[in-house]
């Protein structure tokens, strides 16, 4: 009985991530969530850091929903990006990258 309750609150957990997801529209025009961070300092350390043809599948995403947008338009729904096709490329870099920068701090403060 209990465990029929966890498995009803995780499926509408996944159903209610989904439905967010898809009302953001970023996956519209084929974009990754990741593709949508800011350019700080710690997000420009970590594109560095990512290989040529990763940078180079992003920046074709990110060209592709520029035009589409200004075209004021969607891609046909079967090419929508998907919640479990989306992968965090950016996200750990940037978080080593902070990391680092903490550590860095850190360790300057101390000698």
């Amino acid at each position: 009985m209990a465990m029929n309750m966890i498995q009803k609150r995780f499926m509408s957990s996944s159903a209610l991530q989904k439905w967010i997801y898809n009302l953001s529209g970023f996956n519209r025009v084929g974009l990754w969530r990741d593709d949508l961070l800011l350019e700080t300092p710690e997000v420009k350390e970590a594109l560095r850091r990512l290989p040529e043809y990763v940078i180079d599948e992003r920046n074709y995403r990110i060209i592709r929903a520029a035009q589409l947008s200004l075209e004021h338009r969607i891609l046909p729904k079967d090419q929508w990006t998907k919640l479990e096709d989306d992968k965090l490329y950016l996200t750990p870099l940037v978080n080593d990258v902070i990391k680092e920068k903490e550590e860095r701090k850190q360790w300057e403060n101390n000698h």
